[in-house]
């Protein structure tokens, strides 16, 4: 997924001392033929544990022939998550890496020094047409390892863990260890992510991480006194136990982990400073092949950096 300037910031709700910190409203827009609801990074949240961004794709219903492209472009200095619930894409890299994601799946991409992708639908969706629906995360990566060599891995969904950690409450461990099991995910940032589907009525407990998250993606779920629509992202208060229910059939996501420390984000780049910035933003403008290599499989096009207005 690649971001540009000038996007208007969610809007924010306090959420009192309790177990909720803040409520953060995703406020959706188009981006290309998807509708897209961006819950992180907000003006008065910009992280929580690694995650620095989240999207939530959809859910649309596309025309046959219509399809979803993002054009080649850069990223430095973060992994990204991609995880389809509906629909598939065909994701290429700078590394020569060709790989379909289907629902369920996670491609974890680790950009590090640089990379260069592209995602685009594959042949058979873009000539049925069908419904797009997913979630894009980016999470920052530690200090020690932002000049990490690029990798790319993509893991199954038959190979994520199930779980079934309360009555009428289901899902999988994408990232990290909850509920008793843990995903073959290995990342320097260790991130908690959790996807949830509970009945109407159902509870559960919030695993514990340092720093905590949930957003829903269908449905409505209550934290005490505060309720948690569809692309409401609930920032939970550190330390402080916090026990979720569905007041509806819902699906949501937990995010969360150990802080990283200040980010700074300028369009497709995150670094801990300004310089890395500087240098990738320049090269990227430059066509500067050593730093971002051309995808062997698609290079005949490409976002270019998106100038302010002077």
């Amino acid at each position: 997924m690649s971001i540009e300037h000038g996007e208007p910031e969610p809007a924010i709700r306090d959420g009192g001392t309790d177990a909720v910190e803040l409520v953060i409203e995703g406020k959706a827009r188009p981006v290309g033929s998807v509708t897209v609801a961006r819950l992180l990074p907000s003006p008065r949240r910009r992280l929580i544990g690694p995650f620095v961004f989240v999207d939530h794709m959809g859910p649309v219903d596309l025309a046959p022939g219509v399809g979803f492209d993002v054009r080649p472009h850069p990223h430095i200095g973060l992994s990204t998550v991609t995880h389809f619930l509906e629909g598939d894409n065909v994701h290429r890299d700078s590394l020569g890496t060709i790989a379909t994601n289907r629902p369920g799946d996670v491609n974890v991409m680790t950009a590090g020094r640089g990379v260069v992708h592209s995602e685009r639908a594959t042949p058979e969706l873009r000539e049925r047409g069908g419904v797009m629906h997913g979630i894009q995360i980016w999470l920052a990566l530690p200090d020690a390892h932002e000049d990490d060599a690029p990798s790319f891995a993509h893991h199954p969904a038959a190979t994520l863990p199930a779980i079934a950690p309360a009555p009428g409450v289901r899902g999988t461990v994408l990232a990290g260890s909850a509920f008793g099991q843990t995903s073959p995910i290995c990342h320097p940032s260790e991130p908690l992510l959790v996807q949830l589907e509970l009945d109407a009525g159902a509870s559960v407990a919030v695993p514990d991480a340092p720093e905590r998250g949930l957003f829903v993606i269908s449905g409505e779920a209550a934290i005490g006194a505060h309720v948690i629509g569809v692309d409401h992202l609930a920032v939970l208060t550190s330390g402080v136990p916090a026990t979720l229910r569905a007041t509806q059939p819902t699906r949501l996501m937990i995010i969360g982990g150990p802080p990283v420390g200040e980010r700074i984000l300028d369009w497709n780049f995150v670094a801990s400073s300004r310089e890395r910035l500087e240098r990738a933003r320049d090269a990227w403008k430059a066509e500067d092949h050593a730093k971002f290599p051309l995808i062997p499989t698609d290079h005949d096009e490409r976002i270019p950096y998106p100038e302010l207005p002077k």
